[in-house]
């Protein structure tokens, strides 16, 4: 049985949510939506982002590693791959405010947004899965927002900020 491709498309941030709230001096955000399946309707915000990041495509972990290596020779830390990131034994539902979710701290939970994040000495990072309902659609929306802190921010977002527009989809299609 062939696994139905979900179809994602560029979207506002959304508003009311609190990553809204966190775009004031962003210097990179994106969002991308897709329609969730009726069974997913009702699912809680952290049970779909542990879903989605769990399952990431097998080339978007081998960036990760190429990612790795190269920021490795400029004194970053590496993230490891999301992957090996998400303990698979941990339900959504045991996630607080402040536990590790592999490379990222869980930042804010509620049953329509999950919000985790990086605070680095160049970068802070925050992504969103938001669930939303347009004209009585229930959609999914991936929301990333970047805080660049210095020129070592702004040099690796001059090559990972194209990437992502192409990562964040991908992600979010095949992990759903």
């Amino acid at each position: 049985m062939r696994k139905t491709i979900a179809s994602v498309s560029v979207c506002e941030v959304p508003r009311p949510s609190e990553i809204a709230t966190r775009l004031a001096g962003a210097t990179f955000y994106d969002s991308y939506v897709l329609t969730l399946r009726a069974e997913d309707s009702q699912a809680a915000a952290a049970a779909l982002a542990l879903r989605i990041f769990s399952r990431v495509p097998a080339w978007v972990d081998a960036l990760m590693r190429v990612r790795n290596r190269i920021v490795g020779l400029v004194g970053l830390k590496n993230q490891g791959s999301f992957t090996q990131a998400f303990d698979a034994r941990k339900a959504a539902s045991d996630y607080m405010v402040g536990d590790r979710l592999g490379f990222f701290t869980v930042m804010h939970v509620s049953d329509d947004e999950f919000i985790m994040g990086d605070d680095d000495k160049h970068l802070k990072v925050q992504v969103s899965v938001c669930k939303i309902s347009q004209n009585g659609v229930p959609q999914l929306v991936l929301t990333t927002v970047v805080h660049e802190k210095n020129w070592l921010g702004w040099l690796y977002m001059l090559f990972v900020g194209p990437a992502h527009k192409v990562i964040a989809p991908a992600t979010l299609r095949y992990g759903y």
